[in-house]
């Protein structure tokens, strides 16, 4: 099969092309494992992390990808939940324990074990994969493979989010970058908090007009002060200082959401100030979003098939993996980069 993969770490300003396209073995799913022939797979930020060694792979090679579409393909000998034929997603979560306190909760994104897409197992950027058949999700037909792809990363991991800040219809909301999860967790609010307002924070013009296409009430630039304070704030860009500006437009009790797996280490000669009076204090939090639970993926693909909700995406070819990784470095977004298998 062909596929795209990572032999070694890169600096994406270095290297623009740090992924390959290779012939690999066909893989055979074992024990309750299924093979899914691939239709298209997600580009997401997390790809740049595990590239420039942020959260690095164990192992090279590797091929990445994690918001895969597919068909099934074969069946592990005791694989019995699925069909051969069956459409489904592939998330970031590719297993985990299954016994520990947090997955016997529902928390497996939590587990020790927890083994990542694409990082900890292969993903999507290739023709086969396979996968353990308790960690697939039926896609919605209102959906095509191109349209669900983004929802299963940047939807699951944005709906989490969302939660995660305690939200109240009415309340105002603060979206700090505007890539593929932000511009769905827009949408999401103005199904479920009609009565909420939506103020964005990102760095280039051509961003700020997409965010008021979307209904954005405001969106200016990242250190900007928001016209009003914000009950809620989630940042999903992958620097440090963002999360500081943010803090200062956020309300008495409010919750500021970081939903990113790491952040870029900064220049050590620049100083990250926190004015503790205005920034942290009147019991402000800060609080981080570790991954997605299986949960959180089909509660979003039942709730994005409700509204519904369409991403805006741009195609793109495996073989162009390299372009659409480096777009994303650059910041050349708009809604959410897809591969086409």
């Amino acid at each position: 099969m062909k596929a795209m993969i990572l032999n070694r770490l890169w600096n994406l300003q270095e290297q623009k092309t740090p992924l390959e396209l290779k012939d690999l073995p066909l893989p055979e799913p074992k024990g309750n494992e299924i093979r899914l022939k691939v239709s298209v797979c997600g580009v997401c930020h997390t790809e740049l992390d595990e590239i420039e060694g942020r959260t690095p792979p164990p192992h090279f090679p590797i091929v990445l990808g994690h918001q895969i579409v597919g068909r099934v393909d074969q069946l592990g000998p005791e694989a019995t939940r699925v069909a051969l034929g069956d459409r489904v997603g592939v998330a970031w979560i590719h297993s985990a324990c299954g016994r520990c306190a947090f997955c016997v909760r529902g928390d497996e994104n939590l587990c020790d074990r927890f083994v990542a897409t694409g990082r900890d197992a292969p993903g999507g950027y290739a023709e086969y994969t396979v996968v353990p058949e308790g960690f697939v999700y039926p896609i919605p037909e209102v959906f095509s493979d191109a349209q669900a792809a983004p929802l299963l990363c940047a939807g699951a991991i944005g709906y989490r989010s969302l939660r995660l800040t305690g939200l109240q219809n009415g309340q105002n909301l603060g979206l700090v970058g505007f890539g593929a999860s932000a511009h769905l967790v827009l949408k999401m609010v103005k199904y479920q908090y009609p009565n909420s307002r939506v103020y964005v924070f990102v760095r280039s013009d051509s961003e700020k007009v997409f965010a008021r296409e979307l209904g954005a009430v405001w969106a200016g630039g990242i250190e900007e002060e928001s016209p009003e304070k914000l009950h809620g704030i989630i940042d999903t860009t992958p620097a440090w200082q963002p999360i500081v500006e943010a803090l200062k437009n956020l309300e008495r009790g409010g919750r500021l959401v970081i939903n990113a797996i790491r952040k870029e280490e900064r220049d050590k000669s620049s100083l990250l100030t926190i004015d503790y009076p205005r920034d942290l204090w009147l019991e402000k939090e800060i609080k981080s979003v570790a991954n997605v639970a299986r949960r959180n993926v089909e509660e979003f693909l039942n709730l994005a098939s409700e509204i519904p909700i369409f991403p805006d995406i741009q195609e793109f070819k495996l073989e162009e993996a390299n372009q659409a990784l480096l777009e994303l470095k650059n910041r050349k977004i708009r809604g959410a980069k897809v591969l086409r298998i």
